[in-house]
């Protein structure tokens, strides 16, 4: 996570917090961090999941969480309340939500010739890459207007059998002017890149890049 200092005074939201497992020397409500993860929340369960295996607990159903729904991916700012007791002693925490932005979060598709025409083929520049918990994430860089565009990571249908898989990175701009430099952060669920009787995939993910040169990265999905 990246930590953000806010000079702001929350003390009040203590008052809303009975029974918690608080330790109020340990945090400052000035104090902000940022992360991305995975929402988790139904009748049994209301935390997120962070990318580093954090586990944040919100304090109330306030405006930001209940704007999400279960398995969303979002990028969260939030305020460290107080530690939550947990027998392992892992990484738990009662937080303020200070933000919430929705992360596109989708599964590998594979590609036939019903959806090749609505999957697009328009250039985009990947700025990074990284994976986390057996998820692809990209922040990209196109150019667009005022449309919505479409991405899409994509691959052959049919069962994998070699190595590595060439997966597609798609961009469909949707006929937008692309007079606006624009970015976006995507994130791809590789699960179905298991291989039985495995524990990792090798892939390779190509593109087109905006200056119309190839775009190729090569990973290694573990499970």
């Amino acid at each position: 996570m990246k930590k953000l200092v806010f000079y702001l005074m929350m003390g009040a939201m203590l008052s809303f917090l009975p029974g918690c497992d608080l330790n109020d020397d340990e945090y400052s409500l000035n104090d902000a961090w940022v992360g991305y993860g995975l929402v988790q929340k139904d009748a049994d369960v209301q935390q997120i999941v962070m990318d580093d295996n954090e586990i944040l607990f919100p304090v109330s159903n306030d405006y930001w969480w209940s704007k999400v729904k279960n398995n969303e991916r979002v990028l969260v700012n939030f305020t460290i309340i107080g530690n939550k007791k947990n027998e392992n002693h892992d990484e738990h925490y009662y937080v303020k939500i200070n933000s919430l932005m929705k992360i596109l979060y989708k599964g590998i598709l594979d590609i036939t010739p019903a959806i090749e025409d609505s999957i697009g083929n328009d250039p985009i520049d990947v700025k990074d890459r990284w994976i986390k918990n057996g998820m692809l994430n990209f922040e990209l860089r196109y150019r667009g207007g005022n449309k919505i565009h479409f991405i899409n990571l994509v691959k052959q249908p049919g069962a994998i059998t070699t190595e590595p898989v060439i997966l597609e990175l798609r961009h469909n701009n949707n006929d937008d002017q692309g007079n606006i430099p624009m970015s976006a952060v995507v994130t791809f669920d590789l699960s179905a890149l298991k291989i039985e009787g495995k524990t990792s995939t090798q892939f390779k993910v190509i593109a087109k890049k905006l200056n119309g040169d190839d775009f190729e990265y090569t990973g290694e999905y573990k499970y």
